[in-house]
């Protein structure tokens, strides 16, 4: 997700939602203490060393032996790094409570300290721009244990219905430094990974990209995986009872894309239903944004004893499936969604987030108007439009972690996702649908006519994507973004009848420009206001009724909505009460 919010939109109710399925335990192992996290690795997307700017991660070749009966994992970490200027040592994250066996640079040992959970190797020599140096870290100890992933990263150790160990990973809000040594940023994305899982036969490893092959030795089994440019928070551990569904499905672009679920042992049925959901759930993407990302790895989904996570190529689902109204799985499309926007479009700072969970929200509404009409769509906007918070703006404007984002007690938590949403739908609105999706094919594949093999996995701003809806249009926006991205409140429309004039006027936080046309009801017609100055005026006729934006296109300050949204507060409270 992105992580889901606290109460994401199931599109028929707002309701907490757990982390972990009914049923499963996932906890620490009570005679392990587990040590706090230093403030370096409890963040992820702090500002790069310049080091780490200086070097590129060209292929990380992780091997993980997971043993869940003493709750420990060890690894072996070689990382292939490209100098892209000289360099004097490198510098990579890693939780500092990893014991660290031995560390080494194209072979030989190296010193090295790790105070803070950012890691220090000295080089024999400096590497000139252009060298390659392969850095090796053998490391080992108990993973940082998520308490209620994934809104706390870190490993789940869960037990599955029938039995056996359950486990999985969910680092998005602290980083991949929890699991191997990595540059902890968006913008730090290895550009290979080869993930190479040992575990306790029988069990099934599950990683990203494409399976390389299993080997089995004395009561362990070694699966391989590789995959190319992964998120670098997306790279995950999946371990349990798995069984697989798989299909082929032939894209619309002619390619053909390998569908697998690996499923708990005894979920044959209901996971039946849901892998049934993937090939309409792909159709909609590819028709309406472009050809999924990683068609030629899979679209890949893995049941994980927690809500859910994007991983890239191989999305946690741990909704129990549970059924909507809307009939089709949320939970599953949202992390899809997730495909485009945050594994094939990252962005650039964690201050810009709202691109990979503003999109991939606005996508559910999107799904609903394609699969069902105008209804459901509508009604899952009003949904997202009753939780909005309005205490940060989406967008500041400095670096950002992602606690900083999503952390509604000091940033705008929640409102990247539905405000983010709500910002799009008035954007494809007030521009036309040619043009909002050819600015969001732009934004995720670098060109408005992507054929699978014709792109690459991109980053993007903010300002990126405002660039792209200007030159798109022939027009400047960004007095759009800049009321609805770093702004707090929503502008608010002031109307004011005078016998047969009904004038309006647009009021924003600190009085910026906002010419945002309007459409009003009056009597059995709809007039277009353009809004000129941010005024404008419309002509009633005695004993004429008038509707202000009467089809909803136009995200606004709602009085009503506020005073609603206080009154839940107030009764959550006095229910809370002894």
């Amino acid at each position: 997700m992105s992580r889901v919010p606290r109460c994401l939109l199931t599109l028929a109710l707002c309701a907490p939602l757990l982390s972990v399925q009914a049923g499963q335990a996932s906890q620490a192992d009570p005679g392990v203490t587990q040590p706090a996290l230093t403030a370096t690795t409890a963040a992820t997307g702090l500002p790069r060393t310049p080091e780490q700017l200086a070097t590129t991660i060209t292929l990380a070749d992780l091997a993980f032996r997971v043993d869940p009966s003493r709750q420990r994992l060890d690894g072996d970490a070689s990382l292939h790094l490209r100098a892209d200027r000289p360099v004097a040592r490198l510098v990579v994250d890693l939780d500092r409570n990893y014991a660290i066996v031995s560390v080494t640079v194209d072979g030989m040992p190296a010193r090295w300290s790790n105070p803070e959970g950012r890691m220090t190797v000295e080089l024999p020599r400096p590497l000139a721009a252009g060298a390659q140096a392969t850095l090796r870290i053998a490391y080992g100890g108990h993973p940082h244990v998520a308490k209620k992933a994934p809104w706390d990263g870190g490993i789940v150790w869960a037990t599955a219905p029938t039995g056996e160990p359950w486990v999985a990973t969910a680092v998005q809000g602290e980083g991949c430094d929890l699991l191997w040594p990595c540059i902890d940023h968006p913008m730090a994305k290895p550009l290979e990974v080869i993930e190479r899982v040992t575990v306790p036969s029988p069990l099934v490893a599950v990683g990203n990209g494409v399976a390389e092959g299993m080997e089995e030795r004395d009561g362990w089994r070694t699966y391989r995986w590789r995959a190319r440019m992964p998120d670098t928070y997306a790279i995950t551990l999946n371990v349990g009872p798995y069984e697989l569904l798989e299909a082929d499905y032939r894209s619309r672009f002619g390619n053909v894309i390998p569908l697998r679920y690996w499923y708990l042992k005894g979920h044959r049925q209901k996971a039946e239903g849901l892998f049934a959901e993937f090939a309409p759930m792909l159709d909609f993407f590819e028709e309406t944004i472009g050809p999924y990302p990683f068609a030629d790895e899979k679209m890949g989904v893995v049941e994980t004893p927690y809500l859910g996570m994007e991983h890239q190529t191989v999305n946690a689902y741990g909704n129990d499936y549970r059924k909507s109204e809307t009939g089709y799985d949320w939970l599953l499309q949202h992390e899809f969604a997730h495909e485009w926007f945050g594994n094939q479009l990252t962005n650039v700072d964690w201050d810009d987030f709202w691109l990979h969970e503003g999109f991939g929200t606005y996508m559910q509404p999107l799904y609903l108007q394609w699969l069902r009409g105008d209804m459901e769509y509508m009604a899952a906007l009003m949904k997202m439009r009753s939780v909005l918070m309005l205490r940060h703006p989406i967008v500041a404007g400095r670096t950002m972690t992602e606690k900083d984002v999503s952390d509604a007690g000091r940033g705008p938590g929640n409102d990247v996702y539905y405000k983010g949403a709500l910002m799009l739908h008035t954007l494809r609105g007030l521009i036309g649908d040619a043009a909002f999706l050819r600015a969001t094919r732009e934004l995720v594949y670098g060109t408005d006519t992507p054929r699978p093999g014709n792109f690459h996995p991109r980053f993007a701003s903010t300002d990126d994507f405002i660039a792209i809806v200007n030159r798109v249009t022939g027009k400047d926006y960004g007095w759009f973004f800049d009321v609805y991205l770093r702004s707090i409140q929503l502008p608010q429309l002031l109307a004011e009848r005078d016998g047969s004039t009904l004038s309006l006027r647009w009021k924003t936080e600190g009085d910026k420009p906002f010419p945002m046309p309007v459409q009003v009801r009056v009597g059995d017609h709809v007039v277009d206001v353009p809004m000129a100055g941010g005024r404008g005026a419309v002509t009633i006729a005695a004993g004429e009724s008038y509707t202000i934006d009467p089809h909803s296109r136009v995200l606004r300050d709602l009085p009503w909505m506020a005073d609603y949204q206080r009154d839940m507060a107030e009764r959550a409270r006095a229910a809370a009460r002894p």
